[in-house]
């Protein structure tokens, strides 16, 4: 009975904390649609998110495609397919690695700084003074990082997939050998709309689920300094657990057979 008593606690908190998120979730989303809007907010966060992640993505995403490149001779020299390689880097970098890999290390940057953030206004009660002074904290707070999540991932996840695919290049062609030509040709005949379409859309969803997470854990913090800490914990580990799930139900719905 102890053992069924806590199963029972563990579904309820679960079942609990995702009825929390979906009305997180709903408000902040209807508040995108309804005036006022805080335009200096949305750049400032365009800017956090998306100019200021560029080195850490850029770095993650050209030796990726460099990694990836020389793994793929190793294997695919076995059965005299090196020809092959462009086709796996392009294919692997805007299907799956690009945005997948873009979208954790934003969620290690971003995610962590907006729940600590948010946290840490919550617990000192600058979000009760912002709505003692008639200032919405969704509008003010949330919104804005919601809009520039789901707008910069897809910017941060093209840019690295350009440097993937440039880093699997130079990797090919300076110390594997291809001729340059060849390699470019095989990258642009096996690169298709759909496979960037597909990454694209994966970087919009988790951009949203990064902001979301990152706001939700922070804003529902409690506990002082431990609780700051416990919600970029969490802010963190849910937005990368949520990132491969939802990965894995976009690729069912564009490639699953």
């Amino acid at each position: 009975m102890n053992l069924l008593a806590l199963i029972g606690r563990v579904v309820l908190d679960f079942l609990a904390h995702l009825g929390r998120l979906t009305i997180f979730a709903g408000t902040a989303i209807s508040h995108c649609f309804r005036p006022p809007i805080y335009g200096r907010l949305i750049v400032k966060q365009f800017i956090d998110i998306g100019f200021y992640s560029l080195p850490v993505v850029g770095l993650t995403a050209i030796f990726s495609g460099m990694v990836l490149a020389l793994q793929s001779y190793t294997g695919f020299a076995r059965f005299s397919a090196e020809s092959a390689i462009a086709n796996v880097v392009v294919i692997s970098l805007t299907r799956e690695l690009g945005p997948v890999l873009a979208g954790l290390m934003v969620a290690g940057r971003i995610g962590a700084s907006m729940a600590a953030e948010i946290g840490t206004m919550r617990v000192t009660e600058q979000i009760d003074a912002l709505t003692t002074l008639s200032t919405n904290p969704f509008k003010f707070l949330v919104v804005p990082r919601l809009i520039a999540g789901l707008l910069m991932l897809p910017v941060l996840v093209l840019i690295a997939d350009i440097i993937g695919v440039a880093g699997g290049y130079v990797v090919g062609v300076y110390k594997l050998g291809f001729n340059p030509a060849t390699y470019i040709n095989n990258t642009y005949d096996a690169m298709e709309a759909l496979d960037v379409i597909s990454g694209l859309v994966k970087a919009a969803a988790f951009g949203f689920i990064i902001a979301l997470m990152g706001c939700y854990n922070g804003y529902h913090s409690k506990g002082g300094a431990q609780g700051v800490g416990a919600a970029t914990t969490n802010a963190v580990v849910s937005s990368s657990i949520a990132i491969l799930i939802v990965n894995y139900v976009i690729t069912e719905m564009f490639f699953g057979t």
